[in-house]
C-alpha cells in the first residue's frame, strides 16, 4: 500500500523535549481510576509538558485489555485537544506487543482516536533477529496508520535493535524517532549521527537525558515527569537550546530521584509510590504481578522527597518555567 503520509518538515525532528510515560492508576479494586488518570494528564498539560505516552511500559501496558488502552489513549487526546495549553503536547501510544499483527491493529485504532504516533516496542519473548525485527517494524509503520517511534529496551525485551538495523528503518517516511533504553552509549551516539535530519532520538532512561542531548538527541520519554514535568520539560528546553550550565543544574539537581524511580522494585513500582506520597495519585495500587514498595524502601524514598521539597505537587520547585528555559536558551 502506499505511504499515507510524508514527514513535513524535513529541517528537523518533529518530536523534541520530555514525554511523559504516564502511570495508569487503578483503584482499590483493580479497576481504572479514570478520576486520577484525568488528573494527571490535566496537571501534565498545565506544567507545559511537551509529550504524552499513555499504555507504555510504566502504563503497565501488558496488563491492560484492550478496552482499558483505548479509553487511556481516549482521554488523553480528548485532555490534550480540551482547551488551549499553552503548548500542545503531541500524544504517543503505546501500540506494541510481540504480535506483528496484533501491534498493526492496535496502532491503527489509536490513529483512530486521534493519537499522534505510536510507541512500538521491541517484541518481547519470541526474540526475533536483527532481520525479523526490521520485518517487524517496517510492516507497523507500512500499515499502522500513525508515525511510529521505535522502542528498543533490551532489559526487558531481550533483544537489542542495533544501531545497522535502527538505520535502516529510519529511512521509512513513517519512522519518525526511537526511544533509546539500551544503555549503550556507543550504540545511542552512532544513531545520533548517522539518522536521518528528521528521525528524534529520545532518551529512555532518564539519567541519560543530559548525555544524549549532549550527544544530538532530542528528548526524553520519561519516567520522572510524572513527579517533575515542568522541571523534565526544563532540561530537555535548555539542552535543546545550548544552555548547558543550565541543563547541568538541573540535572545534578533533579538526579537522585531520577536513580530513585529504579529503586526498591521494578517501574512503575517506585514512581507510583512517589506520586501517591505526593498526594498525585490516591493510591499506588498495581496490577499484579506486581507489588507496591516494602515498607523500608517506601520511608527511604518519602525522605528523599521531602529534601526535595516534592511533596507538593503543585509548590515552585524550580525557578525556571520550560518558557523561560526555551527563552534563555535561545537568547
Amino acid at each position: 500500500m502506499p505511504y499515507a503520509i510524508r514527514r513535513p518538515d524535513p529541517r528537523g525532528p518533529r518530536l523534541r523535549g520530555a514525554f511523559t510515560a504516564l502511570v495508569t492508576p487503578f483503584g482499590e479494586d483493580g479497576s481504572l481510576d479514570e478520576v486520577a488518570f484525568r488528573r494527571l494528564v490535566t496537571w501534565q498539560l498545565e506544567s507545559g509538558i511537551d509529550g504524552l505516552v499513555p499504555c507504555g511500559t510504566t502504563g503497565e501496558s501488558p496488563t491492560l485489555s484492550s478496552d482499558e488502552r483505548d479509553r487511556l489513549i481516549a482521554i488523553t487526546v480528548d485532555l490534550r485537544n480540551g482547551r488551549p495549553w499553552r503548548r500542545r503536547a503531541t500524544v504517543v501510544a503505546g501500540t506494541g506487543s510481540n504480535d506483528t499483527a496484533a501491534t498493526i491493529r492496535a496502532t491503527r485504532r489509536a490513529a483512530e482516536l486521534g493519537a499522534d504516533a505510536a510507541l512500538i516496542v521491541a517484541p518481547y519473548y519470541n526474540r526475533p533477529d536483527q532481520r525479523m525485527l526490521e520485518a517487524h517494524f517496517r510492516a507497523v509503520a507500512d500499515e499502522g496508520d500513525l508515525p511510529i517511534v521505535v522502542y528498543n529496551v533490551p532489559g526487558r525485551t531481550g533483544t537489542n535493535v542495533e544501531a545497522d538495523t535502527f538505520l535502516r528503518i529510519a529511512e521509512h517516511p513513517r519512522v519518525v524517532a526511537v526511544k533509546e533504553a539500551s544503555g549503550n552509549l556507543e550504540q545511542i551516539a552512532r544513531i545520533c549521527r548517522d539518522r536521518p535530519a528528521d528521525v528524534a532520538v529520545l532518551a529512555g532512561d532518564d539519567a541519560a537525558t543530559l548525555a544524549i542531548l549532549a550527544m544530538g538527541g532530542n528528548g526524553v520519554v520519561s519516567v520522572a515527569s510524572n513527579e517533575i514535568p515542568a522541571e523534565m520539560a526544563a532540561l530537555c528546553a535548555a539542552g535543546l537550546g545550548g544552555d548547558w550550565h543550565g541543563a547541568r543544574r538541573i540535572h545534578e539537581r533533579w538526579l537522585p530521584l531520577l536513580l530513585a524511580n529504579f529503586r526498591g522494585g521494578p517501574n512503575p513500582v517506585p514512581v507510583k509510590a512517589a506520586l501517591a506520597l505526593m498526594g498525585i495519585l490516591p493510591t499506588d495500587r498495581l496490577r499484579a504481578p506486581l507489588l507496591p514498595l516494602e515498607l523500608a524502601e517506601r520511608e527511604r524514598l518519602a525522605g528523599l522527597l521531602r529534601e526535595l521539597h516534592v511533596l507538593d505537587p503543585y509548590a515552585v520547585r524550580f525557578e525556571a518555567s520550560p518558557d523561560a528555559a526555551r527563552a534563555e536558551g535561545a537568547a
